[in-house]
């Protein structure tokens, strides 16, 4: 009996001692898992505590928490309590992982979890349950992307639109990209979506609801097989259960959901080399051309414009107008450019231009030859030329060009001209030297002699003058940070001139002299720089607010650039674009 007594007394103390043991574990939904499901891990100790630190997950995306749950619960006069940091993970990529240790202080003490180890095979197909959650959440939630044309032509525009398809039973509470597609070998340009709508549709034949999160216009830059990257979504999605609330109504749970549109391939046909005229520059829609002047009558020294314009739908931003050839008689200037371009879901819309100033210095009639334009016309799927007409250009009043008469004498004695033998021919040669002896001269007492002694001792005072003004300038700090930007913008601008054609170079020298102007003209460092402060003090310095515009759509330019296909026609609309807004600034800034 005794014997009994001791051992249910021994059982009691154990549990007594089991009970008051502090405990902090980590608990996996599974430890194998595909690469499209979830994980969700818990931290979980019998006593609260301070200071939790979570591991950093690494190899995994946390798609959700940390979620905390507190549990108090008393049996047979017993008290149990539980307290959970839950987190949700979707892996990055397949492989053997360890969930690390976390740690949290309890009682003064630092307790730490154990390593556990999870398995991430390929991507597993969803158990066909209606009641799975996952399972509803993949059935009801799509990502597509629609594309207009796989088999475009080189230089044709082609659209993409994102939409996410929801079933009317099902919600989204929330988003965000995880992959952002990148349209590598196209140029693109986003369009602005303004507000989220959302519209009724079908997906599959059945009813869906959907909103359009992205629109995308691309022109394709090579031939072949091209890859679109896909845009990939973290969902949280609001599925219904079979629980239902006490007025009967279906509660919701929530589930984190990848969802990606997957990639899409369209393959790009070279333009036809039949027909393909020489002076072809890549022009593809359907274009018009004309070529216009200011002014045909006009006086030696006046200016007039002449115009070449291209206006119609097409990749406009993407070839080069024809040149302007006129006689050399006519004084041509480096030509404006201009653009009046929209993007739509068609493409590019609208016009581009060049205006030359002309000026005349002779008296005459000079023509301007006519100017041709070829582009691939996409409905008839042939090249097709635009010719401009012959400008006469007439001077009425101004000097003779007498080369130009001379020259037309000669040519009409079939380039022979009569040589007239003078008796003078030989004139310029002395036949009498009248040559005159040198008398030796002594140097000493000379003005010579006087000014090599006294011209040191004046220049003793001028070297002090000048040594001071190089000591006042030493000291300026300021003004010689300024001077040192203004020498650098020149030199970079320069050296972005001498860059034009390749990209990256171009668009760094062009940042550089951007920069370094606004450093000698605000004075202010480039670690300074945002753009916030930019149009700050440019605003205080009244500048105008389109001067404002166009320079920080020039610093713009330099950062997405690099990342986006540029032709050489582009880079000398930004070069020509920025020498005319600094020296806009520099009349403007006060």
């Amino acid at each position: 009996m005794k014997r009994k007594a001791y051992i249910i007394a021994l059982l009691l103390f154990a549990s007594q001692l089991t009970f008051g043991q502090i405990t902090f574990e980590t608990k996996v939904s599974k430890n194998k898992l595909g690469v499209n499901e979830r994980l969700r891990v818990d931290f979980e100790m019998n006593k609260d505590g301070d200071n939790f630190n979570p591991p950093d997950f690494q190899n995994f995306t946390v798609v959700g928490g940390p979620n905390t749950s507190v549990s108090n619960s008393w049996v047979n006069g017993v008290r149990s309590y539980k307290k959970t940091y839950s987190y949700f993970l979707a892996p990055k990529k397949q492989g053997n992982f360890s969930i690390k240790q976390a740690t949290i202080e309890i009682d003064g003490e630092v307790y730490k979890t154990q390593v556990v180890t999870v398995t991430v095979t390929a991507a597993v197909d969803r158990p066909n349950d209606p009641n799975n959650v996952d399972y509803i959440a993949d059935e009801n939630i799509h990502l597509v992307a629609e594309v207009s044309k796989t088999n475009p032509y080189l230089n044709e525009a082609i659209t993409v639109v994102y939409k996410l398809y929801v079933s009317p039973n099902t919600g989204v509470s929330n988003w965000r990209e995880i992959n952002t597609p990148r349209f590598n070998d196209f140029w693109s340009q986003n369009i602005d979506i303004k507000g989220l709508k959302v519209l009724n549709g079908t997906y599959k034949g059945e009813d869906y609801r959907y909103v359009v999160l992205r629109k995308t216009v691309l022109y394709p830059q090579k031939t072949g097989k091209l890859d679109i990257e896909p845009l990939s979504l973290d969902i949280t999605v609001d599925v219904p259960t079979n629980r239902r609330d006490i007025f009967g109504g279906r509660l919701m749970t929530q589930v984190h959901k990848t969802v990606s549109a997957g990639n899409r391939s369209i393959n790009v046909k070279p333009l036809p080399e039949k027909g393909k005229p020489i002076d072809f520059t890549g022009a593809v829609g359907s274009f018009d051309f004309k070529v216009t002047t200011s002014k045909k009558v006009l006086k030696a020294t006046e200016s007039l414009l002449a115009k070449i314009e291209v206006q119609g739908n097409g990749n406009l931003k993407l070839f080069e107008l024809p040149e302007l050839n006129v006689p050399s008689s006519l004084e041509v200037y480096e030509p404006e450019k201009n653009e009046n371009i929209t993007t739509t879901l068609e493409g590019m819309k609208g016009s581009r231009s060049e205006s030359y100033t002309i000026v005349p210095q002779f008296k005459g009639k000079y023509p301007i030859p006519s100017i041709s334009f070829s582009y691939f016309d996409l409905k008839t799927e042939s090249y097709k030329r635009l010719t401009s007409d012959e400008i006469v250009i007439d001077v009425f009043e101004g000097p003779i060009n007498n080369a130009v008469q001379d020259n037309s004498l000669a040519s009409s004695n079939n380039g022979k001209q009569r040589v007239v033998l003078s008796n003078d021919q030989f004139a310029f040669i002395k036949t009498n030297a009248n040559l005159v002896s040198i008398k030796p001269s002594y140097f000493f007492n000379t003005n010579l002699f006087w000014s090599a002694l006294l011209l040191p001792l004046l220049a003793i005072p001028l070297a002090i003058v000048i040594r001071k003004k190089k000591a006042e300038m030493d000291a300026d700090v300021f003004g010689n940070r300024i001077r040192k930007a203004n020498k650098l913008a020149r030199k970079y601008l320069g050296n972005a001139k001498k860059a034009l054609g390749q990209k990256e170079a171009f668009y760094v020298a062009l940042e550089k002299a951007l920069h370094n102007y606004l450093k000698a003209k605000l004075h202010i460092e480039t670690t300074d720089f945002s753009k916030e402060k930019i149009v700050n003090l440019l605003t205080e310095k009244q500048i105008n607010k389109e001067t404002i515009s166009e320079f920080m759509g020039l610093l713009k330019n330099c950062e997405l650039a690099r990342y986006t296909p540029i032709t050489q026609v582009e880079m000398q609309n930004d070069y020509d674009k920025a020498a005319k807004t600094i020296s806009v600034i520099d009349k403007e800034i006060r």
